[in-house]
């Protein structure tokens, strides 16, 4: 069917939004508390899809469960605290240019986990998209022999690019969970770890109390701390899964590769455009090649993996 792209695209520039909320409510939550009270919503939200399919839970196997377990470790939960963290400390317009590195981190997972094979021209492509990652991130090149921090290079960046290693091991972990199970009853089980994960890391932080879970500027702007919080669980969060995994099932993987980039397109256009978080010259160009140089780790690879 011809709407399936359109459908991955629409739901990969959703997921592109949630800049948006997260920018303001990381000026009222810590980080971690921000994806804690983001699970809770969602999982609220999926409730009856997860009630639906409980039936299926005694069915999973252990290797499965190992799967799903790492996915909602370092997908859902950990990934998106360094994901909100990069926000707070970086360039947004950057951060979300520079995870579209995740692929190359992804493909090399799948490599050494299920033997994938990779093409030919997989590591050029990647190291192209490595070092253009590297220009994305650097403000000003001709500082980096004085400073990193001179140069640009900051915590954000950092952040961002662990943020891009969990979210690359979560969609491998990903892949072995959909051999167990189904997608609808994975996406739910995936939130219920990642808010076991977030409980439990805050529980060993001392912030699973109501002075952080609440804290004094929430309370100041009550009204816009929940509507940020449901339109980050809702419009960036459930509603793009359902809509993007629809779409990835009436869609060719080599065809969806290419619509998912409306995530960036999104993310940047919310950045750039509202939040002010403009790029250099040399830093447009870098993000250019570094998309484009995803998409042909992409292509190539679809050469040689087996069509689905």
């Amino acid at each position: 069917m011809t709407y399936g792209p359109w459908l991955v695209g629409l739901g990969a520039a959703l997921w592109g939004t949630e800049s948006a909320w997260r920018i303001p409510l990381n000026n009222l939550f810590d980080a971690d508390v921000i994806v804690f009270w983001e699970h809770v919503l969602i999982l609220l939200m999926f409730l009856p899809l997860l009630v639906s399919r409980v039936g299926e839970i005694r069915k999973i196997d252990a290797r499965t469960w190992v799967y799903l377990t790492l996915s909602g470790f370092a997908g859902s939960a950990v990934g998106t605290i360094f994901f909100t963290l990069a926000l707070k400390y970086g360039n947004p317009t950057v951060v979300n240019v520079v995870l579209n590195i995740q692929p190359v981190i992804s493909t090399m997972g799948a490599f050494l986990l299920f033997g994938d094979r990779l093409a030919l021209r997989f590591f050029l492509y990647a190291c192209i998209a490595i070092l253009a990652g590297i220009f994305v991130s650097v403000s000003h090149p001709t500082l980096i022999s004085e400073s990193f921090e001179r140069a640009g290079l900051n915590r954000g960046t950092g952040y961002a690019l662990i943020c891009a290693l969990f979210w690359g091991l979560a969609t491998v972990a990903g892949r072995g969970v959909m051999t167990g199970m189904s997608l609808r009853l994975a996406s739910s089980l995936r939130i219920v770890v990642g808010l076991t994960c977030m409980t439990l890391i805050l529980l060993a932080y001392g912030k699973l109390h109501g002075a952080t879970l609440w804290p004094v500027a929430a309370q100041a702007h009550a009204t816009k701390a929940i509507i940020w919080l449901v339109l980050l669980a809702s419009i960036s969060g459930c509603i793009p899964l359902l809509i993007y995994f629809e779409g990835l099932r009436l869609t060719r993987a080599s065809t969806a590769g290419y619509f998912e980039m409306m995530q960036t397109l999104a993310a940047v256009c919310i950045t750039w455009g509202f939040f002010r978080a403009s790029l250099h010259l040399h830093q447009v160009i870098a993000a250019f090649v570094l998309i484009a140089a995803v998409a042909m780790v992409h292509h190539v690879q679809q050469q040689v993996e087996p069509h689905r």
